[in-house]
């Protein structure tokens, strides 16, 4: 039986590769792989590479499944059991709009990886919709099962290329920190961004800076950090009237206890509407996130 209530299930993508984490692609394929087999292996959604590096993670992700692990006859069967699946990823696209259907392609003919998202951050010009609209155009044109998110940014006319994802049915994302204190959006912020998606009905997912449960100043940079429970139970209010400014009081809330209890009040039902437009979030770190949830008494 999974250890992992439904609200969480799949909610980490794991993006362990990526600043501030940096882990080595090989060491992080095979954390990942291992995060696969634990207790709260349902908290985990895809393995986040760049298409830069699509081909060294097959390659890492067919080595653990041929029996790659150094530590003993169990754990090289435990990653046989895992290789034997292929690794689902989810990749960030560096190259634009022309640099999708290259991945799409080469996914659908891998037996090591499955290609389950995209992920697209659209470039800075003074029109976003122009550019939203190359991004979609590409994605009709070579998607099937997989997703696409389109990052749009919060400057310019930002909502106008939220209405062309929207349109062409695709989800976007928000960037929620990053590694300088202006990479990470105010609470009214990413209020306006839930009403926006919600309103236009758009699944979304959040990346960076979001690793811990509860919204909170970090001891070693100062910066504001987003909790991804708040995020959770700010889609929640929201898709049950909650206004923008009752969301953003909401995200800035750093009671974990409350959140916590707000949390595990909310019905099946609930969880899985909330989860159906807050699809996941991008972390370098799987361990805390399943540290913070325990520590609430959530998992």
């Amino acid at each position: 039986m999974s250890t992992v209530p439904a609200l969480y299930h799949h909610l980490v993508d794991d993006a362990s590769m990526f600043p501030p984490g940096n882990l080595p692609l090989a060491e992080a394929v095979a954390a990942h792989q291992s995060h696969l087999r634990s207790p709260y292996a349902d908290l985990v959604g895809t393995f986040v590479c760049t298409d830069d590096n699509l081909l060294k993670v097959a390659e890492a992700a067919r080595a653990g499944g041929e029996g790659g692990a150094p530590d003993g006859g169990a754990a090289r069967g435990a990653e046989r059991r895992v290789g034997a699946v292929p690794l689902r990823v989810s990749v960030v696209i560096s190259g634009g709009a022309g640099g999708i259907e290259p991945v799409v392609r080469w996914g659908d003919r891998s037996k090591d990886v499955e290609v389950a998202a995209v992920e697209v951050r659209l470039r800075d010009e003074d029109d976003l919709s122009r550019n939203a609209l190359r991004v979609v155009r590409a994605c009709d044109d070579c998607l099937d099962e997989e997703t696409a998110y389109v990052e749009i940014g919060m400057d310019g006319a930002w909502e106008r290329a939220l209405d062309v994802v929207a349109d062409a049915g695709y989800h976007a994302k928000l960037r929620t920190g990053g590694l300088d204190a202006h990479l990470f959006p105010a609470g009214d912020q990413v209020a306006a961004f839930i009403t926006a998606c919600l309103d236009r009905e758009v699944p979304f997912k959040c990346t960076a800076g979001l690793h811990n449960a509860v919204r909170h100043t970090a001891e070693d940079s100062g910066f504001e950090h987003h909790g991804f429970l708040n995020v959770l139970l700010a889609t929640r209010a929201s898709l049950d009237g909650a206004t923008q400014d009752e969301l953003a009081q909401l995200l800035d809330d750093r009671d974990g206890e409350a959140l916590a209890r707000r949390a595990r009040e909310l019905s099946d039902d609930q969880a899985a509407s909330t989860r159906r437009w807050f699809t996941s979030f991008g972390s370098c770190s799987i361990e805390e996130p399943v540290t913070d949830l325990k520590s609430l008494g959530l998992m």
